[in-house]
């Protein structure tokens, strides 16, 4: 599954995101694997230490996992993870991530 997630600028104050800070780093682990949170953190548009603590509360609530590959993490989607919120109750990470490739799949020219 390959998702294109891009480097964005931080959203105007007056400019609504659908997804949280949470939601974008589970996004970007599903689509890199191995980055690193100083990565995390440029693509998301937050500080390295708030992906220090996404990352965290991702792995402790169950959606990734994270593992040490010589000096680096490399952290794995729990894709049969439930998503927690109710309004998306009965559905699965899969199903986000499906969602958005699929979102993306079709945006792309031929």
């Amino acid at each position: 599954m390959l998702l294109d997630i891009t480097p964005r600028q931080p959203a105007a104050p007056s400019t609504p995101s659908l997804f949280t800070n949470h939601g974008l780093v589970l996004l970007y682990i599903a689509s890199q694997p191995g980055a690193r949170e100083r990565d995390i953190a440029a693509v998301v548009g937050i500080t390295e230490r708030s992906a220090q603590r996404i990352v965290g509360d991702l792995v402790n609530s169950g959606f990734i996992a994270r593992r040490r590959s010589g000096r680096r993490n490399v952290y794995e989607v729990h894709l049969d993870a439930p998503l927690s919120d109710p309004v998306w109750t009965g559905l699965r990470v899969r199903d986000l991530l499906d969602l958005v490739a699929s979102s993306q799949s079709e945006r792309r020219p031929a």
